[in-house]
């Protein structure tokens, strides 16, 4: 099959606008991917997970699908081929795009509830645009490809769409009060404290009802965030908005694997000598230290079970990285897979992910769905993809929103442990979604 590739022609080049453009197609999705990135849309096929129930749909033409009587699994439907890559960068060329909510995830080792929205979903994907040497650039295999240039290009080069304003019909604010919080913190404690588990992912959500599209306002909280594992995707009346900065599982070439957990965070400062001393203070704390090495041997702990034996390796520990709103403190792991691990099956069983669940993971996974009140949905889970050869990406879906029909949900939180301080550990909270809840909330209603 041959392969087209062609520049688009239009004075558009930002994601945001050519997303505006191309918003009523299928499955359309939008991957920032640390700098690499990538449009893609119209799968040939696709599952989607559901109230309890798995659908795949086909493509029949242009935009337009029909369902499959019989669904394939996600390994049969995740079928890679080696083929050679001349590096070990992991950036889109074809293959599979899509999403894993926390609740399907943690479903799978534990019983927790689930959000009427959709639960997974996995595109399979040969037309995408890439954004390559200052220009967007239209890339298929698709035998009708030229075809599908021409249809897309149309739609790019028509008047300019604006998708329907997202307006808050009340103010975005936590579910729970600050009491609430602080009883839940006091319950992990004593978990804790009997011995239960070393730490606990606990997070708040923060809710409100809107109307519009979650889309339209993408661009200034993507302006805002700068996240390197930022993504949008938008399936019927379900968007998912990423502004994350945690890679979860980045899968290279020649079957090496890489996870970058973060844990531990403290808040920017304007001022350059009071942000130093912020980031000095996270270089240097003993309980963000033990904090994060739990995850890391966690981590460690999920990747052996995949991994050819010796090949895991902490690589980086403690390092600070700065983003607009935090510092965070991440540590990094590789290892090398064994050669009849399919990569969806691993990345299945390692979700969700140490960092935003806790030790021991399974138990830990338990108290958070006893404790927090709510399914979590998308939050927690990862957004990413797989080329066809296995290579492939996949974040950590924090710093996210979820829109849902018309309900709209973020979520923050952080690790506890034995050494947690309650007022330290509910500011973290909003140290880590302050700026965007602020920013969500100039939207409301009453203020158009």
């Amino acid at each position: 099959m041959s392969y087209f590739q062609q520049k688009l022609n239009t004075q558009l080049t930002s994601a945001f606008d050519l997303l505006a453009q191309l918003n009523e197609l299928t499955g359309l999705v939008y991957l920032y991917d640390h700098h690499a990135p990538v449009i893609a849309f119209l799968p040939q096929d696709f599952l989607i997970f559901q109230q309890s129930e798995l659908k795949q749909f086909h493509q029949t033409q242009f935009n337009q699908y029909q369902i499959r009587l019989e669904a394939s699994s996600l390994t049969a439907f995740s079928t890679f081929k080696s083929k050679p890559k001349t590096s070990n960068a992991a950036a889109f060329s074809g293959g599979y795009i899509g999403f894993f909510s926390y609740d399907f995830s943690a479903n799978q080792f534990v019983e927790v509830s689930a959000r009427d929205q959709p639960d997974f979903f996995l595109g399979q994907y040969s037309t995408f645009l890439k954004f390559e040497n200052n220009a967007w650039y239209f890339h298929s295999d698709d035998h009708q490809a030229e075809l599908i240039f021409k249809q897309i290009s149309d739609l790019i080069n028509q008047p300019v769409q604006i998708p329907p304003a997202l307006c808050l019909l009340e103010k975005c604010q936590a579910r729970w009060s600050k009491p609430e919080y602080l009883n839940a913190f006091h319950q992990v404690q004593e978990y804790i404290k009997a011995g239960d588990c070393y730490q606990i992912n606990l997070t708040q959500e923060f809710t409100t009802y809107a109307q519009g599209s979650l889309l339209s306002r993408a661009n200034p909280l993507w302006e805002l965030t700068h996240a390197p594992y930022a993504g949008y995707l938008k399936i019927q009346d379900f968007e998912l908005l990423s502004c994350s900065p945690e890679l979860f599982i980045e899968f290279q070439t020649n079957r090496k694997i890489k996870t970058r957990p973060i844990k531990g965070t403290m808040p920017r400062f304007d001022d350059p000598q009071q942000d130093q001393i912020s980031k000095d203070k996270l270089s240097h704390s003993e309980k963000d230290q033990a904090e994060n090495v739990m995850i890391v041997d966690l981590l460690r702990n999920d990747l052996s079970v995949y991994a050819e034996t010796g090949s895991v390796e902490t690589t980086k520990l403690f390092e600070i990285e700065s983003f607009n709103q935090v510092h965070h403190m991440v540590s990094e792991i590789t290892a090398t897979l064994k050669a009849d691990i399919n990569p969806m099956q691993m990345l299945l069983s390692a979700l969700p992910g140490g960092s935003i669940t806790g030790a021991p993971k399974i138990r830990a996974m338990q108290i958070i769905e006893e404790l927090e009140g709510a399914p979590r949905g998308a939050y927690c889970g990862s957004l990413g993809y797989f080329n066809f050869d296995g290579t492939g990406s996949w974040n950590i879906l924090i710093r996210s929103i979820q829109k849902y029909q018309n309900q709209l949900s973020m979520w923050a939180g952080g690790g506890i442990t034995i050494a947690s301080d309650a007022e330290a550990e509910y500011q973290e909270c909003f140290d880590k979604i302050s700026a965007m809840l602020d920013l969500l909330n100039t939207w409301q209603a009453s203020e158009q």
